[in-house]
């Protein structure tokens, strides 16, 4: 599936009244970042363009021949409900449209301003959603890495505090010149023959270590192996993307791209749906 700006939504609408609908579409193709997939005259066409387009919002109307708005919110499925506008009018809807958690209650005809605002808390309740969603991939791939109970690393995820006890700083030695690096600091390591190139702040700092003796000295509840040659800091993983040929990468704070192997791969490839 294509990635689209965070703001950008897909839109049905649904009305039994064509000039309604119509006139609601005008309107919403001058609106940038919006895109309507399809137009429907009642709700069992909507429930058809649902299922097939999973659509962010719906535009919705509550008195329809047949099924009503408020019946149709109860026919879709939980895990592809869109966001509902309800446009409509009458106003005695509007405390039952707000019990479904609708994302606002527009009367007809519709003023300019209340449109875009509505749109407006669409794009934003969007955001969060994907930036809760980002999270709880986070939690999960957290808990299978270390083995800690998603309490644990919830709390850790959330206050970046260590949960075991772990060295303030890494020894560098270059020539006759030792630097002091913070793991806190530390964004990811990988390894280059028999050194270790620490990257941390947008510098690298090369130590001859093995890969295993630095596993051994940081934190396993923030330091992860996710690949023969690679450690990485969980909390600086902003999010997991899965690619076309199956291969898994972590994206992490500054877009820095992280492959991982196949042996953790499996560990993550539940996350997402095929």
């Amino acid at each position: 599936m294509k990635e689209t700006n965070s703001k950008e939504l897909t839109v049905i609408i649904v009305d039994d009244e064509e000039l309604a609908r119509r006139g609601l579409a005008m309107r919403l193709e001058e609106v940038s970042g919006l895109e309507i997939l399809e137009q429907c005259q009642n709700a069992r066409e909507a429930l058809d363009a649902i299922n097939k387009h999973e659509p962010d919002l719906a535009f919705l109307d509550i008195q329809m021949p047949g099924m009503s708005g408020f019946e149709l919110i109860g026919e879709i499925q939980g895990d592809i409900m869109p966001m509902i506008v309800f446009v409509t009018a009458f106003d005695e809807f509007a405390v039952a449209a707000f019990n479904v958690h609708a994302v606002d209650y527009l009367l007809k005809p519709v003023e300019s301003d209340r449109l875009k605002e509505a749109i407006n808390k669409a794009q934003q309740l969007k955001i969060q959603r994907k930036t809760l969603g980002e999270k709880q991939k986070l939690l999960e791939l957290a808990v299978s890495l270390t083995g800690k109970s998603s309490d644990a690393i919830g709390v850790l995820l959330e206050s970046g505090e260590d949960l075991v006890e772990q060295p303030d700083q890494l020894a560098i030695k270059d020539g006759t010149t030792l630097t002091l690096v913070p793991v806190k600091d530390i964004d990811w390591i990988d390894a280059a023959g028999d050194y270790m190139c620490v990257h941390a702040k947008g510098e690298t700092h090369i130590m001859r270590t093995t890969m295993k003796e630095l596993e051994a000295r940081l934190a396993p509840s923030i330091f992860q192996r996710v690949h023969r040659s690679t450690i990485v800091n969980l909390l600086r993983v902003e999010k997991i993307s899965s690619h076309i040929n199956g291969e898994f990468h972590l994206i992490l704070n500054g877009g820095i791209s992280l492959k991982m192997s196949r042996s953790y791969k499996n560990k993550v490839k539940h996350f997402f749906r095929e």
